[in-house]
């Protein structure tokens, strides 16, 4: 008889980890610090030859000293990158997430530590010199090594080690945007294997911590001033201008799935047709996008596809009168240098990019609405607004992190009704096109699938006397199988299990067909005790199915005792059994529960 032991979470409790999460919040805010003054060392030594900590992303670069050689600038940060990538953390390149998402459901929460340092520097360096990635990536990442290392050093359990891998992600996100909502709902979200008040309490309290500390550095202003936003827009009275934005969920939709397939496009392009290794591909990559910044910088008197694009976003949303052409020209420009970037091997995220794509796009949504139909009341940037949400939804997979994060980032909650129902079309039009996320194609690509969704599963809610089987006979162990047959045991087929006593224990027990195939070999004058397995659990009846199951397929168990008190069987203690097939039945039932 084997006996199922309480299992552990582990050694922490509720309070250990709110202190754990306030440490995680604190390196998550001020990792978002010390990265953002990276990025703003390397974009003003890089641009414009001097050493400053001040950056100001939601503001246009000057034009740089070097004039045309500003197209070497992205060279001279690729060469950094890739020389940090390549020697020192391969987990760097790309936009990150993934990686979070990869260690957390198949390398049970490693990340090394080595990762933060030289993510924070290749993803400073890559949006420093004009790479087209973004600052949420490579903090997420930062934030989720911290976590991940904190819990190897005090050698926690997988399950909290989980917790505090998305506690580091969503006070990453948190701080770097003042997102404190937003940062939680993305780990709830993409990171989460569970939502519990075990697992939402840490998140909450890390970007709460970790936000506060980016406000003390960077102000509690939003990352967005929409002054065009002081007199409500949208009016009841109007609500065809509400289902309008039906159209624009359907064209982020598109323009959601379009981003995607382009990154991952240009990244099998660079790796399967131009020969060289990474230093070659992407020196390659960033020599266009140089191009493409001197080209903007000319023609429309902006850096406008360089680093985070913030300014032009800002610019938008003012109400700044920008012409349809120029709107849907940034739009490619951005998308073509986005995927240069990471195509080739750059180091950044892509949340900053489907803000700019987004912003373009609904603002040219928005300004041919207003030519198209004049007597209605149309506001551009209302329109981006929503175009920002609808394609950061439909990329990354999370409608509700969007919708929050861009009001967090606007604080205009006037824009809250046109949004959700963006995000809720843009979604959904990706999903029917392409099933992954910008995320989760990278490791499917891989062979990796990851979860779409979090489901509550009965397996934790149902118990052991849920699904017992209360019928059985108890017999004494000295009876031999002849006597058995002949006190017509086996004439009422619904008996199926006979338990054998022994002094007032349970010596063991067998099936009605264990004791028919041990008749058909001739066996009648072997006793009860002789035939009855030995090999069960023995648990009481409030143990969870998810145990059971853990318990019995991991030995060889076929039945299992379900006692009404203590771990040691009895004939006054069993209120029932469990058999390894009823297990697999209700295992089934639970599954039918949902869609495949």
């Amino acid at each position: 008889m084997l006996a199922l032991e309480p299992k552990q979470h582990g050694p922490f409790g509720p309070l250990y980890l709110l202190l754990l999460s306030i440490l995680v919040g604190v390196i998550a805010g001020f990792g978002a610090v010390v990265f953002r003054g990276l990025i703003a060392i390397f974009h003003n030594l890089l641009f414009l030859g001097k050493f400053s900590l001040f950056y100001d992303a939601n503001v246009h670069t000057p034009a740089s000293p070097w004039g045309l050689f500003v197209i070497f600038v992205p060279v001279v940060g690729a060469a950094g990158v890739a020389f940090l990538v390549k020697n020192f953390a391969p987990e760097a390149k790309g936009h990150g997430v993934p990686e979070v998402m990869d260690a957390i459901h198949y390398q049970k929460g490693a990340i090394r530590p080595v990762v933060a340092a030289i993510k924070s520097l290749a993803s400073a360096l890559s949006i420093g010199s004009g790479g087209s990635v973004g600052r949420e990536g490579p903090i997420i990442q930062i934030g989720s090594a911290f976590g991940s290392t904190l819990s190897s050093v005090l050698k926690m359990h997988p399950y909290d080690r989980l917790i505090m891998i998305a506690a580091g992600a969503g006070g990453g996100i948190a701080a770097t945007f003042n997102t404190p909502v937003g940062g939680m709902l993305f780990a709830v979200e993409l990171l989460l294997q569970e939502i519990s008040v075990k697992t939402l309490v840490p998140v909450a309290v890390s970007t709460v911590t970790a936000t506060y500390i980016g406000q003390v550095f960077f102000g509690a202003h939003p990352s967005f001033v929409i002054p065009a936003f002081e007199t409500p827009y949208f009016q009841k009275a109007n609500p065809i201008v509400l289902l309008t934005y039906v159209g624009l969920g359907g064209i982020m939709g598109l323009a959601s799935v379009l981003f995607i397939k382009s990154i991952y496009f240009f990244e099998d392009c660079f790796e399967l047709k131009i020969k060289g290794g990474y230093y070659t591909r992407h020196l390659l990559g960033m020599f266009v996008v140089g191009i493409l910044i001197y080209v903007s910088m000319v023609l429309f008197g902006h850096y406008y596809v360089e680093g985070v694009g913030y300014s032009a976003i800002q610019e938008i949303l003012s109400g700044v009168g920008f012409p349809l052409y120029l709107l849907l020209t940034l739009f490619v420009l951005k998308l073509f240098a986005t995927s240069l970037t990471l195509g080739s091997g750059g180091s950044g995220g892509i949340f900053s990019p489907s803000l700019f794509l987004g912003a373009t796009l609904g603002g040219a949504y928005g300004l041919a609405l207003a030519a198209l139909f004049p007597e209605l009341p149309i506001s551009p940037p209302a329109f981006a607004v929503a175009g920002m949400a609808g394609m950061v939804g439909g990329v990354t997979g999370a409608a509700m992190t969007s919708i929050v994060m861009i009001f967090e980032m606007t604080l205009d909650y006037s824009v809250i009704l046109p949004m959700t129902i963006t995000v809720a079309i843009s979604y959904g039009v990706r999903k029917m096109l392409s099933r992954e996320s910008i995320y989760t194609q990278k490791l499917v690509r891989r062979g990796h699938n990851i979860p779409d969704s979090l489901r509550a599963s009965m397996l934790h809610v149902k118990r052991a006397g849920d699904i017992m089987d209360e019928k059985f006979a108890i017999l004494p162990a000295s009876l031999r199988l002849e006597e058995f047959t002949l006190e017509g045991n086996l004439k009422d087929k619904s008996l199926k299990y006979f338990l054998v006593e022994d002094a007032g224990g349970i010596a063991g027990l067998f099936t009605r067909e264990a004791a028919l195939y041990y008749l058909k070999l001739g066996r009648k004058s072997d006793t009860l005790m002789d035939i009855a397995s030995r090999d069960y659990l023995a648990v009481t009846h409030s143990t969870s199915i998810l145990r059971l199951v853990t318990g019995v397929f991991s030995r060889e168990i076929s039945f299992v005792l379900v006692l009404s008190n203590g771990t040691t069987p009895r004939i006054d203690n069993v209120q029932g059994l469990i058999t390894k097939e009823r297990l697999a039945e209700f295992i089934s039932e639970a599954v039918e529960q949902f869609p495949p």
